[in-house]
């Protein structure tokens, strides 16, 4: 998956050539649509929001507040992935890459940036004043893309346009909760503004499905799957080193340095193994796998996370157990490979052997958990075991199949 540095094809509805052009949809079966250098830039920048949510989970988990900073780290993430979701299905459908379109882009990207600064506070303080404007920024920047999308459809399409638009905005007055409420209730108003927020894309597109191109949308999430992965390497590769300069403690380390990479290597080659724009077909379909990816994403960031955790356990800096540090690597990466299983895999594995390599694995990893200062390395070898597993069942299937498809074709 590579994007191309040409300008995106203009929309079908375009008049010229112009800075501005209407905002209209895009084919769904539209060739060669691949990812723009905007939304890369896009990506990236949410990364960095990314990057601050882990580096606080770190924190708290380290100090021995887990629980506390897996709810907050599932928050903030929340916030952080459904701006990144709503942009990218809407660009899929509506990008005609003109000069506003990309001004506006560029103010959601500002809004992210603010929300990445405001994202201790909301950890250490449980202050979401910045977090809060960061999102509204974005959000109301997406509105203002909805209603130029609707000034330029008609009939039920406008009227979709105009319910996204009219829902985003609602739910900008509730996230408020979260500034005004006393402190105990706000994780509750949270919890009822992400139900809320999930349910404005079911019933803006209940009578007419925006035109989101499959394979630009499989690309898309792949691409930020990679960017969190890589994340997840930078992340740790920095812990290592700083642990290395300050204790000198590469043998404890080189364990954790190793599982780590075999584990990401493990997560970039279970995802991409299938090509999952086959699946999408539909929106029900569609709408399942794309916010099943919040546990994709988020999982995949907290590796990184726990493998830091490792470190600063193995060298004396962090105040849990060795279960505890080992824990904060393998859980992740167990609901990782369970929800890839779900989300991606299944639909294309063929009888019980080939389905059972992931839950299985997802299961040895979390045994892995008890292993003490090896549990890193034993988990990342299971997973990298569960790779290997994996390509021998699909090429002794396709073997075996091979002598039958001959056989009818000779018919």
């Amino acid at each position: 998956m590579t994007s191309s540095s040409a300008p995106a094809p203009a929309s079908p509805g375009a008049q010229s050539d112009g800075p501005l052009r209407r905002l209209t949809a895009r084919g769904r079966h539209e060739a060669h649509r691949v990812s723009s250098p905007l939304e890369l830039l896009f990506d990236l920048c949410f990364v960095v929001a990314i990057a601050q949510a882990g580096a606080q989970l770190v924190h708290a988990v380290a100090e021995g507040h887990p629980g506390e900073g897996i709810l907050y780290y599932a928050l903030v993430f929340f916030a952080i992935w459904w701006a990144w979701m709503n942009f990218t299905w809407f660009a899929s459908a509506y990008d005609n890459d003109d000069a506003l379109y990309r001004v506006v882009t560029l103010v959601q990207i500002a809004g992210v940036l603010v929300l990445a600064a405001g994202v201790s506070r909301a950890f250490l303080q449980h202050d979401y004043l910045v977090v809060w404007l960061g999102y509204v920024i974005m959000r109301l920047a997406m509105v203002a893309q909805w209603l130029r999308a609707a000034r330029s459809a008609e009939g039920a399409e406008r009227t979709a346009a105009h319910r996204y638009a009219g829902g985003v905005l609602l739910c900008q007055v509730g996230w408020l909760g979260l500034v005004l409420l006393p402190g105990p209730a706000r994780v509750w108003a949270f919890l009822v503004m992400a139900v809320v927020e999930l349910c404005v894309p079911l019933f803006a597109e209940r009578h007419h499905p925006t035109s989101w191109h499959p394979h630009h949308i499989a690309e898309r999430y792949g691409l930020f799957t990679i960017i969190v992965l890589g994340e997840t390497v930078a992340a740790a590769t920095v812990a290592v080193k700083s642990a290395v300069d300050e204790h000198d403690a590469l043998g404890e380390l080189l364990p954790i340095a190793a599982g780590g990479l075999l584990i990401v290597f493990s997560a970039w080659w279970i995802y991409f193994v299938v090509p999952i724009h086959i699946h999408l077909r539909s929106n029900a379909q569609a709408f399942l796998w794309g916010y099943g990816h919040y546990l994709i994403f988020a999982s995949a960031a907290a590796i990184g996370a726990g493998l830091e955790v490792a470190v600063e356990q193995a060298v004396g800096k962090a105040h849990i157990s060795a279960l505890a540090a080992s824990a904060a690597v393998t859980l992740p990466t167990a609901l990782y490979l369970l929800t890839v299983w779900v989300l991606h895999s299944r639909h294309f594995k063929v009888g019980i052997a080939q389905q059972l390599v992931l839950p299985v694995t997802a299961l040895l990893v979390v045994c892995c958990t008890f292993l003490g200062a090896w549990a890193v390395l034993a988990a990342g070898l299971v997973s990298a075991a569960a790779v290997a597993v994996g390509v021998t069942l699909t090429a002794h299937g396709a073997f075996r199949q091979r002598p039958a498809a001959e056989a009818e074709s000779a018919r």
